[in-house]
C-alpha cells in the first residue's frame, strides 16, 4: 500500500487500467485461447476421449486428403459463402439505402428488419422447416399449389437443399447488415450531395461517386463479417435437417458440423481437430485479407 501511495495520478490510472484488463485478459487467455492452441497439437495425435492422446504425425491430414465427405462439406461451405456472402450484401444495402430517405416510421421499420437478428435460431430454424415441408403442412408449397405451381422438395432435395437452408440464414442476418449500412450511410455529411445536384450529378452518378466510395470501410467490415459468419454456419443446417445429419446426401453439410459429428459423433477428436485447423487457416487468410482492403481505402 505504502508503494501504491507513492505512485503519480498517471500512475495509479495505469495501474488500475491494467487490473480492470486483467480479467478479460485472463478469460481469453483460459477459455479461448489456451483450448484453441490445446487444439492444434491434437490435431497430430489419435484419440478418442478414452484413452491417452497417441501421436501420429500427419496422418489425420493424410486422411482428410483421400475423406471425400471432408471435400464436400469444405465445396458446401464456400457454396454458403460464395452465394451467401454477396446476396445478403446486396439486399441489405439495397433495404437501407431506400430505408434512409424515408421519413414517416423510419425507427419501427428498422426495428422490424433488425428483430430476426434477435431471435433464436433453433426456433427461427424450426419455423422455416415448416415452412418447407410437403403438402398439407408446408406454408410454401401450399402457396405454390393454390397458384398451379408444382410443389417442391425443398429441404428432400439434393439441389434445393442448400439454398433452402441458406434463405433463412440470409434472413436472420439482414437486420444487423441494414443497421451498419444504415449508420454509414447517416455519416456521409449531406454537403457532399448539396454540391453534386449543384454540380448537376444524377442519382447514380451520386451513388457511384459519392456513396459507395464513402461506404468502402462500412462494406469491407460487413464483408469480412459475413464472410467468417458463413463459413462458420453450424446451427441452420443442424436444425433443419434430418437428424442434424446436413442431408440429404450431405447436400448441405458444413464444415463445421462435419467437425462436431467427428469429435461428439465419432469420437475422432484428433481428425476433428486437424479439420478445424484448416477452417482457422480459411477464417485467418480472412481475417488478412480484411486488414489489406482497410489499408486501401480511401
Amino acid at each position: 500500500m505504502r508503494i501504491y501511495s507513492n505512485l503519480t495520478v498517471e500512475k495509479k490510472q495505469a495501474v488500475w487500467a491494467w487490473a480492470f484488463l486483467a480479467i478479460p485478459i485472463v478469460f481469453f487467455g483460459l477459455i479461448r485461447f489456451y483450448p484453441a492452441f490445446e487444439s492444434f497439437g491434437i490435431a497430430f495425435t489419435r484419440w478418442n476421449l478414452l484413452s491417452p492422446p497417441e501421436f501420429i504425425g500427419l496422418d489425420n491430414f493424410r486422411q482428410m486428403i483421400h475423406d471425400p465427405v471432408f471435400w464436400q462439406t469444405l465445396k458446401n461451405t464456400f457454396l454458403y459463402l460464395i452465394l451467401g456472402t454477396p446476396i445478403s450484401l446486396l439486399f441489405a444495402f439495397v433495404i437501407a439505402y431506400y430505408l434512409d430517405q424515408v421519413r414517416f416510421g423510419h425507427g419501427v421499420i428498422r426495428a422490424l428488419y433488425f428483430m430476426p437478428h434477435l431471435t433464436t435460431t433453433v426456433a427461427m430454424a424450426w419455423v422455416w422447416r415448416w415452412f418447407y415441408q410437403p403438402m398439407p403442412v408446408g406454408l410454401f408449397n401450399n402457396m405454390l399449389a393454390s397458384v398451379g405451381f408444382d410443389v417442391q422438395p425443398f429441404l428432400r432435395s439434393t439441389t434445393q437443399a442448400l439454398p433452402a437452408v441458406l434463405a433463412p440464414a440470409i434472413w436472420a442476418g439482414l437486420g444487423f447488415q441494414v443497421v451498419l449500412f444504415l449508420a454509414g450511410l447517416r455519416a456521409i455529411p449531406s454537403s457532399y450531395y448539396e454540391a453534386a445536384r449543384i454540380d448537376g450529378a444524377g442519382r447514380w452518378m451520386i451513388l457511384r461517386e459519392i456513396t459507395l466510395p464513402l461506404l468502402r470501410p462500412t462494406i469491407v467490415f460487413l464483408l469480412v463479417i459475413s464472410s467468417i459468419g458463413f463459413l462458420r454456419i453450424f446451427d441452420h443446417v443442424y436444425n433443419m435437417t434430418d437428424n442434424g445429419a446436413g442431408g440429404p446426401l450431405n447436400s448441405t453439410r458444413p464444415l463445421v458440423l462435419n467437425i462436431y459429428d467427428t469429435a461428439f459423433r465419432s469420437f475422432q477428436m484428433g481428425y476433428a481437430a486437424a479439420q478445424t485447423l484448416v477452417l482457422f487457416i480459411i477464417l485467418l487468410v480472412i481475417s488478412l485479407l480484411q486488414l489489406r482492403l482497410m489499408r486501401g481505402r480511401p
